[in-house]
C-alpha cells in the first residue's frame, strides 16, 4: 500500500471518529462554520459578525483555509473548546494534509488551566499528534506538533502535572528558536501559566508569563489571547491588580465568547470589585444560554453554571440576599446541562452551599441535598464534599453533633477517593475542609482549645496554596472562620487580626468587613469600626440589603458621626 493511500485511509479514520465524538455532542453541527458560509453581517448572541478577536499563525497550509485556521486558533485562545475542534475539523476535511490543523485538534483536547483531559480526550489527542507527525511540515510546525506531543507521550503512565512541565518545556524551545513568532511566545505564556504550581507563593512562573505577554500586547491589542492569559496569569491576590487592565479589555475583544465575558470576572472578584464582576457575568449567562438555543442544545451550557457561580458570589457579598437567592433557584430547576463538566459538579455543590453558609443560615446548611440525585457525583468527589462541608458548617453551628460526625466521616471518605485517584491538590483541598470541619466540631463540644488551634491549621494550609481557577473563592475562607471563631469566643483582638488578613486575601468580602467592625467595636476602638461598617455599606451600595449587619452597621455609623 503507498503512503499516499494510507495517508488518506488514516485521515479517514480520524475524521470518522471526530464525527462519532461529535455525534453524541448536543453542538455536533458547527454553529460557527454554518453561520460563516453565509455572506453578509450575522449577529450571534448580540455581538455581530462572530468577533472574537484577531490571531494569525503562518502556516504551510493551503491559502483557501487560512481564514478558517485563524478562526480556530481565535477560539482556542478563548477557550471555546468545542467549535475550536470543529473549526480545525474544517480545515482538515477541506485540507486532510494540513499538518497544524491536527496540532489544533490536539490543542483543543488539551485545555491546560481547566481540569486535566478525559481519556476519550487523551486518545483523541494521541491520534491527532500522530497523523500530524506523518505529514509534511516547516521546521516550526514539527516544533509547535513535538511540543503538544509532550504533553500526551505516555499519559498512561505519566501524570498531568509533569506532562504539562514537559509541554512547557517543549514550548519554551520553540520560543527560543523562533522569536519573532509572536504565537509560540503566547502559547509559551500559557505553558508557564499552566505548569506552575499551586503551591509556589513566589509565582516566579506566572511572573514570566506576564512579561512575556505585556511585551506582546501594545503591537497585538485584539490579541483574544494575550489578554485571556494575563487575565489567568495575575488570577492571585498578590497579582490581581496588574490584571484589571486586560480584564477590562478582553470582553471587547470577543465579545461572541461567553467565556470572554466571564474571565474578567475573575479580577474583579480577586480585587472585590462586585458591580463589575456582576455585569460581567450577566453578559456571559446570558451568551451562554444563546449559544445553548442557537445549537439546539438539550438542556443548558456548562458555562451557564460557571457565570451563575460567580454572580451569585458576587451578589452575596453586596448582601443582595433576593438576587443571589434568584440565581440559587435558577440552578435548582436546571437538570440538564451539556456537557457534563467538572464546572457543573462545582456550581451544583457551590451555590446553594454559598448561600446558605455566607446568611448564616445554618439549619438550611445543615440539611442541604446533594442534588441534582440524578447527576453523577461519583465522578465529582470533590466538588460532593463541598457539600457536606456546608453540612459539617451547619451542624456544628446550630450543636447538631450526631450529624457534624456523620459530615466529617463523609469527608473522610471523599478525601480517601481523591487520594486513590492521586489527585493531591484536590486531596488537600477537601484536608482544609476536613480540619476547619473540625474545628468547628470541637468548638460544638465545647473543646475550644483544640477548636482554634484546629482552626489556625486549616487557615495556615490554605494560605499555602491557591484555590481552583474554577471558582471565585474557597467556599468559606478558612481565616475569616478562624475570625468568627475568635468573636464567638470572646476573643476579638485576635478576631481582628484574622479578619484583617483575611480581607488582604479576599478584598470587600461582606461578612469580613462586618466581623472586622465588629471585633474594633467589641474592642473599644470607635475608628477602625467605623472604618470597617463604612466600607461595608460602600460595597454594599443601592442593593436594598435585608441583610441585619447592613442596618447595624448604619446605626453605629450614624451614631459616631452624631457624637
Amino acid at each position: 500500500m503507498n503512503s499516499r493511500l494510507l495517508l488518506g485511509l488514516f485521515t479517514l479514520l480520524f475524521l470518522a471518529q471526530c464525527g462519532k465524538q461529535q455525534e453524541k455532542s448536543p453542538t455536533s453541527r458547527s454553529v460557527l462554520q454554518e453561520l460563516n458560509l453565509k455572506r453578509g453581517n450575522v449577529t450571534l448572541c448580540g455581538a455581530p459578525a462572530l468577533q472574537f478577536g484577531r490571531a494569525e499563525l503562518q502556516t504551510s497550509c493551503s491559502e483557501t483555509t487560512r481564514e478558517q485556521f485563524n478562526l480556530a486558533l481565535t477560539l482556542l485562545h478563548s477557550f471555546e473548546y468545542d467549535e475550536a475542534e470543529k473549526a480545525f475539523s474544517a480545515v482538515i476535511d477541506s485540507t486532510p494534509n494540513c499538518a497544524m490543523a491536527y496540532w489544533g485538534v490536539a490543542m483543543a483536547n488539551f485545555h491546560p488551566l481547566w481540569t486535566p483531559p478525559t481519556e476519550d480526550e487523551l486518545r483523541k489527542g494521541t491520534r491527532a499528534v500522530q497523523v500530524a507527525k506523518s505529514l509534511n511540515t516547516t521546521t516550526r510546525e514539527a516544533a509547535y506538533i513535538e511540543a503538544i506531543a509532550a504533553f500526551y507521550n505516555n499519559w498512561e503512565t505519566t501524570s498531568h502535572s509533569t506532562r504539562c512541565l514537559k509541554f512547557e518545556q517543549a514550548m519554551e524551545a520553540v520560543y527560543t528558536a523562533f522569536p519573532s513568532d509572536k504565537e509560540a511566545a503566547v502559547f509559551y505564556a500559557l505553558a508557564l501559566t499552566a505548569a506552575a504550581l499551586p503551591t509556589d507563593k513566589s509565582f516566579t512562573k506566572q511572573k514570566k508569563a506576564g512579561r512575556i505577554l505585556q511585551a506582546l500586547y501594545p503591537g497585538q491589542p485584539n490579541h483574544p489571547g494575550i489578554v485571556h492569559y494575563l487575565i489567568h496569569t495575575y488570577d492571585y491576590p498578590e497579582l490581581a491588580a496588574l490584571g484589571l487592565p486586560a480584564a477590562r479589555k478582553y470582553a471587547a475583544i470577543a465579545p461572541s465568547s461567553a467565556h470572554a465575558l466571564h474571565m474578567p470576572s475573575h479580577i474583579f472578584t480577586r480585587l472585590g470589585l462586585w458591580d463589575e464582576c456582576i455585569k460581567s457575568n450577566l453578559a456571559s449567562v446570558s451568551s451562554a444560554k444563546c449559544y445553548a438555543e442557537a445549537t439546539n442544545m438539550p438542556g443548558h451550557w456548562d458555562e451557564e453554571l460557571h457565570g451563575l457561580d460567580y454572580l451569585t458570589y458576587a451578589y452575596l457579598q453586596k448582601g443582595a440576599n433576593d438576587s443571589a437567592q434568584i440565581q440559587r433557584d435558577y440552578v435548582k430547576s436546571i437538570k440538564e446541562v451539556q456537557p457534563v463538566t467538572f464546572k457543573v459538579a462545582y456550581a451544583y455543590a457551590a451555590i446553594p452551599a454559598r448561600y446558605a453558609l455566607e446568611t448564616r443560615q445554618w439549619a438550611a446548611a445543615a440539611n442541604l441535598p446533594v442534588a441534582p440525585s440524578s447527576f453523577p457525583w461519583h465522578k465529582f468527589p470533590w466538588q460532593e464534599a463541598i457539600v457536606h462541608y456546608a453540612r459539617l458548617l451547619g451542624a456544628a453551628r446550630i450543636k447538631s453533633l450526631p450529624n457534624a460526625r456523620v459530615e466529617l466521616a463523609q469527608l473522610h471518605r471523599l478525601q480517601n477517593m481523591l487520594l486513590a485517584q492521586h489527585d493531591a491538590y484536590k486531596a488537600n483541598q477537601v484536608a482544609i475542609q476536613l480540619t476547619s470541619g473540625e474545628a468547628w466540631l470541637r468548638w460544638a463540644e465545647g473543646n475550644n482549645t483544640a477548636a482554634v488551634a484546629l482552626m489556625q491549621r486549616a487557615a495556615d494550609m490554605e494560605d499555602q496554596t491557591e484555590k481552583h481557577p474554577v471558582t471565585p473563592c474557597e467556599v468559606l475562607p478558612a481565616r475569616e472562620l478562624l475570625g468568627d471563631m475568635l468573636l464567638q469566643l470572646h476573643q476579638p483582638h485576635e478576631a481582628l487580626v484574622a479578619y484583617r488578613a483575611n480581607l488582604r486575601k479576599h478584598p470587600n468580602r461582606f461578612n469580613a468587613l462586618y466581623g472586622a467592625g465588629l471585633a474594633a467595636k467589641k474592642l473599644g476602638d470607635t475608628q477602625a469600626a467605623a472604618f470597617y461598617f463604612q466600607q461595608l455599606l460602600r460595597v454594599v451600595g443601592a442593593s436594598n440589603s435585608p441583610r441585619p449587619e447592613v442596618a447595624a452597621s448604619q446605626q453605629y455609623v450614624q451614631a459616631v458621626a452624631a457624637l
